[in-house]
């Protein structure tokens, strides 16, 4: 019954729980909920990917309405396997959560923190889930909502400019995304998604249709953090507390990639996106956002900050591969969305770390501690390497394959842009190492203790991880693979 109905729970299971959480009383009984039902959504989520990895496909009618009448769930390769990035980027987060929460949240706050965390949770899975392009709009405000929220509860003041400027931005992205679905309807008169691949074409050459399009490109630009769209982002990362920023760097904008491909390659035929000049964008969207937000991160003094302009570059990448649009740039840009979610996830526990010990992530501030924090520090040396895509880590495979979806296609230009921004990342990352390693400390500075284990734990099995996948590459990209298929990108 369960694995009937996996897809569904994977939604309402988390819906449910979030008014419960809301209620039960101050402590840690609202994180133990919380993470009891992720855990749940790991295993549906795992269960589904079973269910669909040899091409398979789980369409799932709500309430015994037929589609397209009715709303439909959709599973293939594809979004079961952005299930399952997101329901274990969950569960790993919430451990790391529970000491990093208790120092940076009131504890009467806690309830509604986790509350907000599992609405979070269910409007990135039913974005994953839904077969409805309007539904996927509900599932997005459901999401973008409770960040803004989420984010508006750190420490600092910024936190609520930060959330408020995300909640400006979010909000303009899903307007844009609103009137693009409004203007498709008004032409084909429906809103599921393999009803509108089946109907389009018919009105594709139509203005209103080229208008729909746009504005569902631009809204989900503003919602990806698309150079140059990308402003909130910086901001909403850094004053985030420690654990919201870790869950939304490894799955926010990763889901948002989907999104993007989604329309891309299943909704929209694909002579007409090519008729556009989406890829040529998108292409020199990626570049430009490789090459000036590194250099903006170079420039940073605030770890996480740097960290946060790092991750509009490596949306960059991802974005470069879907402009390529031949079957080896989509499986590069589905690995790295799914190698980034590892190693951002690891670096941003790595700096929740420090604040945890000192309280402060400035370079300044930092200096000298790597001679005590050698766990939390030999986090960052191993995720470092893998940002910049040193080989034996997670990151070079993903580059490794957006530089031969470039060269299929003798783009030089583009692998010359890959080859810099990795280099840049060198210049960001041993600037961490340099304030850690090759610093003497301030002489004011206390005694510092290693992280507490809950706190390494998540962190080195998303570092282990970073190792694993650059070194064993069936799963990532024989995931990546069969999601291209499913999306039946063609080799160029």
């Amino acid at each position: 019954m369960m694995q009937e109905h996996a897809s569904l729970l994977l939604v309402v299971l988390p819906l449910i729980f979030v008014p419960v959480t809301a209620v039960l009383p101050r402590g840690r009984l609202p994180w133990l909920a919380t993470l009891i039902v992720t855990l749940i959504c790991a295993v549906l989520a795992g269960m589904q990917l079973l269910a669909v990895i040899d091409g398979g496909v789980i369409s799932y009618e709500l309430g015994g309405w037929a589609p397209p009448w009715g709303i439909e769930y959709r599973i293939d390769a594809l979004n079961a396997f952005m299930a399952l990035i997101v329901a274990i980027i969950a569960v790993i987060t919430l451990p790391y959560a529970l000491l990093s929460v208790e120092k940076e949240i009131p504890e009467h706050q806690t309830p509604l923190f986790y509350s907000a965390f599992l609405l979070c949770l269910t409007g990135l899975l039913g974005i994953t889930q839904t077969g409805d392009i309007f539904n996927l709009f509900v599932f997005l405000e459901i999401s973008s909502l409770s960040s803004y929220a989420l984010i508006s509860t750190g420490r600092k003041r910024q936190a609520l400019t930060s959330a408020y400027q995300y909640l400006v931005m979010g909000t303009i992205g899903a307007t844009f995304f609103l009137i693009g679905v409004g203007l498709i309807y008004s032409e084909t008169g429906t809103l599921n998604m393999m009803d509108l691949a089946a109907r389009l074409p018919e009105v594709a050459d139509q203005r209103t249709t080229h208008t729909g399009f746009a504005f569902i490109m631009i809204g989900f630009a503003l919602k990806l953090a698309l150079f140059p769209l990308h402003l909130w982002l910086p901001n909403a990362y850094t004053y985030a507390p420690s654990a919201i920023t870790v869950f939304l760097a490894a799955t926010a904008t990763k889901v948002a990639v989907y999104v993007m491909l989604r329309v891309l390659f299943t909704v929209f035929p694909q002579d007409f996106v090519s008729a556009t000049p989406t890829d040529e964008l998108f292409i020199l969207s990626g570049m430009a956002g490789i090459l000036i937000t590194s250099v903006y991160a170079a420039y940073q003094s605030n770890v996480k900050r740097l960290l946060a302009y790092s991750s509009v570059a490596q949306i960059g990448y991802m974005v470069l591969g879907i402009g390529l649009a031949s079957a080896t740039g989509v499986t590069a840009s589905i690995v790295h969305l799914f190698n980034h979610a590892l190693m951002k996830g690891a670096l941003f526990m790595a700096v929740g770390a420090i604040i945890y010990r000192v309280g402060a992530c400035h370079i300044d501030e930092i200096r000298g501690l790597g001679r005590y924090m050698p766990w939390t520090f030999g986090a960052i040396v191993i995720g470092g390497l893998s940002l910049i895509g040193v080989p034996g880590t997670a990151g070079f495979i993903s580059k490794w394959y957006l530089v031969v979806a470039a060269l299929e296609q003798q783009m030089w230009l583009v692998v010359a842009v890959i080859l810099a921004g990795s280099l840049i990342a060198v210049v960001y990352v041993g600037k961490i190492l340099e304030a850690l390693y090759f610093k003497s400390p301030a002489d004011d500075m206390p005694a510092v203790k290693e992280a507490p284990l809950l706190l390494l734990v998540p962190t080195w099995t998303l570092v282990l991880a970073n190792v694993y996948f650059g070194l064993d590459t069936d799963f990532s990209v024989g995931m990546a693979e069969r999601a291209v298929e499913a999306l039946g990108v063609v080799a160029k």
